[in-house]
């Protein structure tokens, strides 16, 4: 019975995730679903992301989820019209449903790009499909060399991995070659960026991969 139960929450997710991708589709808009752990540099991150995207004439709004309180969302509104903030309680990541809930409160036809930052958490978010184009896997040199080895599901699911906070690596005993060298055991195909929102590092890098798909059409 209990695999039932899990079966038929995973199956109606998938559902509404559908859902989500036609409506965002049909829109035009490139979704991002960013999965790291809590101080990975998600919001700083954004923070540095959304003034470029708008300089490059791109419209953006976010989603932010997060346990308790708006404090991220309350960054994100300095530099997005469009912000909306989904307190999870309890739960450790988001749902299409929250998705869905929080696309109801947004102007879709004014936004190109659409962020989804997901709750701090690198395991449970995985596997729950939100109605994205691409899952961005973050890392922080902060959170150690060994992230890319103990969570392979985000390696393995992501279209993109960031490392940041690159700027901490003369600080921080950090084995570059041993990430590397996890990741590539685990994901052959998949690009590593290093970014750090601080210094400037591989940002140029990042606008161009969130804007290729909007090139290509």
């Amino acid at each position: 019975m209990q695999v039932t139960v899990i079966e038929n929450v995973m199956k109606l997710n998938d559902e509404i995730a559908a859902m989500n991708r036609a409506k965002l589709s049909g829109a035009g808009i490139f979704t991002v679903d960013l999965i790291g752990a809590p101080g990975s540099g998600k919001t700083a991150l954004l923070e540095a992301t959304l003034p470029r995207l708008t300089q490059r004439k791109q419209r953006c709004a976010v989603i932010v989820g997060d346990l308790a309180t708006q404090r991220d969302a309350d960054r994100m509104a300095k530099f997005c019209p469009q912000v909306v903030q989904i307190n999870t309680g309890k739960g450790c990541h988001l749902e299409a449903n929250h998705v869905h809930q929080g696309l109801e409160r947004l102007d879709l036809a004014a936004i190109d790009v659409l962020f989804i930052e997901n709750v701090g958490n690198l395991i449970c978010p995985v596997g729950f499909d939100l109605g994205q184009d691409v899952k961005v896997g973050v890392f922080s040199i902060s959170g150690g060399d060994d992230k890319a080895a103990k969570h392979p599901h985000l390696v393995v699911a992501a279209g993109l991995l960031l490392l940041t906070k690159t700027d901490l690596l003369p600080h921080c005993p950090f084995d570059m070659d041993l990430f590397r060298a996890d990741i590539a055991r685990l994901n052959p195909t998949v690009n590593l960026l290093r970014l750090s929102p601080r210094t400037g590092e591989g940002l140029d890098a990042w606008i161009d991969f969130l804007l290729a798909p909007r090139a290509a059409k």
